[in-house]
């Protein structure tokens, strides 16, 4: 294998193999170095492209969302459309393996997508020394071999974040991957934080019947999307069972006869439960651990941020960093499109990344979904602003699927009509989102989507009356 390329990626999840891809694309000798291992059957210890995302991460979580989902409908909603099962079962075993194909199948896609656009492909961890040089290490610190190339992008990803007096066992006390490989369905769960990956996960195992509780140290719930929205989503989720009790600090979890035995604080009286198991979902931090040599150049902050200008440049010539290691949302979409930006300039192009328009899913059921700024954000601003909403059991389609909960509102400048923010709770929103992210893209309008045809029946037709409301117009609810 040569030593010398035009580009080195270190990294290869949604920004690294993206950017590696796009820079092979633009005919450049591009190399992209990775440690992750598969942890499946009789592949255990083979390499697995894909990050954390693809291999523990968004993928399996949504393969184990819809599973559960599934089951949940089959329980609890079929019976409204006439199909009625009994003495209904879970195979989790079955689930998981199902979950494991989908992820050996994208993983090995990845690797068949570097082979056709010759991509080099070099296990290990990659750290970056001087001279536009990179040390591959294997599992024991060792240098393995040591690379060069004209251009270096980091995108190392990130990791859970562990509490300092709770560390993870990976049996009882477990991170986002080990609650994503349970074998049986935990009869009481406690999942620390109320955060996407929180919800995401205590609604995968609240629906196959254990008895969740979600313990937030803040006390607003879903402090980062519009607070109409989460109103909305914190009693629909209660209504499903999860059990989230805002405002609890935990203390400590004791290993006891029945379980796990959690001490928090809530309005400043001590607490405890007991569970079965112990999910710890309170953030990400960056994978930087190991990656820059002291004399690289590239400076990171105390949290271990890699520093960058607005071009994801580094301090350190012809080095840039892009994902979850930098600044912006931890978002595997954001993560590809700054990966694909930096690989069009180092080709002499213009890459372009509009953070504005970075869109967020929780895929939670009601999903929840949004793109631009909340309401509470802009009064904060003093921006004078109109809204207008409409909820999804006014649409015939939303009935039709016996899935009426939730609204789209949308967030205009009371000037202007300019697109702010629009924000979703209801199924599917997921895919909803996409139109309102092009909308703003293109800075519209509320009114371009009000005069824009909408199919019938749809659920965007929500989308439609939401932009209608936003001037007292909407035809199908009262303004």
């Amino acid at each position: 294998m040569a030593s010398s390329f035009d580009v080195i990626v270190i990294g290869a999840g949604p920004g690294g193999y993206v950017a590696a891809i796009r820079c092979a694309q633009l005919g450049l000798n591009t190399a992209c170095i990775d440690r992750q291992t598969q942890q499946r059957g009789d592949q255990k210890g083979r390499p697995s492209l894909g990050g954390t995302c693809l291999n523990v991460g968004c993928i399996p979580s949504k393969a184990l969302l819809d599973s559960s989902e599934q089951y949940h409908n089959l329980i609890h909603q079929f019976p409204a459309h006439g199909i009625s099962v009994d003495n209904a079962a879970m195979d989790v075993a079955k689930m998981q393996a199902r979950k494991e194909q989908i992820v050996s199948g994208l993983t090995g896609g990845i690797a068949q997508l570097f082979k056709a656009n010759k991509v080099t492909s070099v296990h290990g961890h990659g750290r970056v020394m001087q001279d536009n040089t990179v040390d591959v290490l294997d599992d024991s610190g060792q240098v393995i071999q040591t690379l060069s190339a004209r251009e270096i992008i980091l995108a190392p990803g990130s990791v859970p974040i562990e509490l300092p007096d709770m560390p993870f066992d990976h049996e009882v006390i477990v991170d986002s991957t080990g609650a994503l490989n349970f074998d049986q369905v935990p009869k009481r769960l406690g999942i620390i934080g109320a955060g996407v990956i929180g919800l995401e996960l205590g609604s995968v195992w609240n629906r196959l019947g254990s008895e969740v509780v979600v313990l937030e140290a803040l006390d607003d719930f879903l402090m980062i999307a519009d607070q109409h929205i989460a109103r909305v989503a914190k009693r629909q989720f209660a209504q499903q069972g999860l059990d989230i009790r805002l405002g609890a600090m935990v203390k400590k979890a004791d290993l006891g006869a029945g379980g796990l035995r959690m001490s928090y604080t809530q309005k400043g009286k001590r607490n405890t439960i007991e569970v079965d198991r112990i999910v710890v979902a309170v953030g990400r931090r960056p994978a930087t651990d190991g990656l820059l040599s002291p004399d690289c150049g590239v400076a990171a902050d105390d949290r271990g941020f890699i520093e960058v200008d607005d071009q994801c440049k580094t301090g350190a010539p012809h080095i840039w960093a892009v994902g979850d290691a930098v600044r912006g949302p931890m978002l595997a979409h954001k993560s590809s499109e700054e990966g694909v930006a930096v690989a069009e300039r180092i080709a002499g192009g213009t890459g372009h990344v509009d953070f504005n328009c970075v869109p967020w899913v929780i895929y939670t059921s009601p999903e929840i979904a949004w793109v631009g700024q909340t309401e509470q954000a802009l009064q904060q601003q003093g921006i004078e602003i109109k809204t207008g909403s409409f909820p999804f059991a006014a649409t015939g389609r939303a009935r039709a699927m016996e899935q009426p909960i939730g609204l789209v509102k949308m967030i205009a400048d009371a000037q202007t009509d300019r697109l702010l923010g629009v924000h979703m709770i209801g199924a599917h929103v997921s895919e909803l989102i996409g139109e309102c992210v092009l909308a703003m893209a293109y800075q519209s309008s509320s009114e371009d989507i009000a005069r824009t045809i909408h199919a019938h029946p749809t659920l965007s037709e929500a989308t439609h009356e939401a932009a209608l409301a936003v001037d007292k117009r909407a035809i199908h609810k009262v303004n």
